[in-house]
């Protein structure tokens, strides 16, 4: 029968921690040594055991700190916070969010977060994962103040955008039953805003640019008139006729600055009236046959003998079609025809579909030019579009009253073979309109 043999001082003190086993045996060491001094008489037991004291206090505090350190890591964060509560709050938020504790590091973030900045990691911290200059130091004086900080920074991956970080402080419950105050960093994209801002400021400097060379110029007529040309009859004649054009070109641009208000105001209105197009364009086409007799451009009308009925603004209707076919006879005058055209299609998703097609055989138009057609003040000729009366809204104001009326407006052109623009309309269910 064996016998087991009495363990050893290392396997007594095996299971136990490093740290802490490492501190007991020093003590068992210096407790033996204290006892041998004890009993020669070199040590008396009171001191012997404020020495012992001393020595234990010395050995365990450390371990004891080290294993509180430890705890917190393995509850999963820096912070005793209660995590699902937290989590969930914000999670929950619709904006990138991101809670961190005093010393800067990640405790929770939510998804959009995660998106935002792949390179956030829990129990990290957050200025190794946000590199922003602005995002770092309004971090670092919300840590240092315990306040609210606001940044806005140009986060350029993987696409430009304007941002606007808000760092809150807020009290958060730990799982102790008391509060630790953390860091809420939200994110907003303010992109949006931005570009809206920067065409409010590009449409009014272009507008101020607009109106100010007619304006100038008038200005400079009249003071000739009233200087040199004062008793110069042929003069003040040409004078008074360029005056006269230059007028009509302010009062042009406000028209249609006023138009082009008036429909992006009322852009979420569907217009419920229904109207005949038939009329409409023939309206249109008669009332510029002068200019096309001017231009010695033959407009040819294909156009169906029933009714073509629509949902529709009788007003915005007639200003689209006299966009197109003044566009046509103007720019396209070189081609000698212009076409204006109706018949019915299906869209991609089979949509039935009524379009107005606006077709001229000029220069045509180049293709870097057809995206932005329809930018508001884009010319593809400054000059040529100012000389034959043209403010740059046009186009602008196509697209716009087609919108409202749920439309799109196509654009084709082939250099030197000449451009069509065609208007597309959805076609009404309650229509009387039959296809010819």
């Amino acid at each position: 029968m064996a016998v087991e043999a009495p363990p050893s001082s290392s396997s007594f003190f095996s299971p136990w921690p490093d740290r802490l086993r490492h501190s007991a045996i020093v003590l068992l060491v210096a407790g033996l040594a204290l006892s041998v001094l004890v009993a020669l008489g070199e040590l008396s037991p009171l001191r012997a055991g404020v020495v012992f004291a001393l020595m234990a206090a010395a050995a365990l505090v450390p371990w004891r700190l080290h294993h509180a350190a430890i705890s917190r890591e393995d509850r999963g964060g820096t912070v005793p916070v209660e995590a699902p509560a937290v989590a969930a709050v914000v999670a929950g938020m619709p904006d990138p969010a991101v809670l961190l504790d005093r010393a800067g590091r990640v405790i929770h973030l939510n998804a959009a977060a995660a998106q935002l900045a792949p390179a956030l990691r829990k129990n990290e911290l957050a200025q190794f994962a946000l590199r922003s200059p602005e995002i770092i130091t309004a971090l670092r004086e919300a840590i240092a103040t315990t306040e609210p900080r606001r940044a806005t920074y140009l986060d350029h991956v993987p696409v430009d955008r304007w941002m606007e970080l808000m760092i809150t402080p807020v009290p958060v419950p730990t799982a102790f039953g008391g509060t630790e105050k953390c860091m809420l960093m939200t994110f907003h994209d303010q992109t949006p805003l931005r570009r809206v801002e920067e065409m409010r400021a590009d449409f009014v400097a272009n507008a101020s640019h607009e109106l100010r060379t007619p304006l100038a110029a008038l200005s400079g007529f009249i003071d000739t008139l009233q200087g040199p040309a004062k008793d110069d009859p042929k003069a003040r004649d040409r004078f008074l006729a360029i005056m006269h054009a230059q007028a009509t070109r302010m009062a042009r641009l406000i028209d249609d600055l006023l138009s082009l208000s008036r429909v992006e105001l009322s852009a979420h209105v569907r217009p419920d009236t229904l109207v005949d197009l038939v009329p409409i364009i023939r309206q249109v086409a008669d009332g510029l046959e002068p200019l096309a007799r001017e231009r010695q451009v033959v407009v040819e009308i294909n156009l169906p003998e029933t009714l073509v009925m629509i949902a529709g603004d009788r007003e915005e209707l007639l200003r689209l079609f006299e966009n197109l076919i003044e566009n046509a006879l103007k720019y396209g005058a070189s081609g000698g025809k212009v076409i204006v055209s109706l018949s019915w299609a299906t869209t991609g998703e089979g949509t039935p579909e009524i379009r107005v097609m606006v077709r001229d055989f000029g220069p045509g138009i180049a293709p870097e030019h057809l995206p932005r057609l329809t930018e508001r003040f884009y010319r593809v000729d400054v000059g040529d579009s100012r000389s034959q009366g043209g403010t740059g809204l046009g186009l602008s104001l196509v697209k716009h009253i087609l919108n409202r009326h749920r439309g799109r407006l196509l654009i084709e052109s082939v250099p030197k073979n000449g451009a069509t623009f065609t208007a597309c309309f959805p076609q009404p269910k309650s229509a009387h309109s039959t296809q010819s």
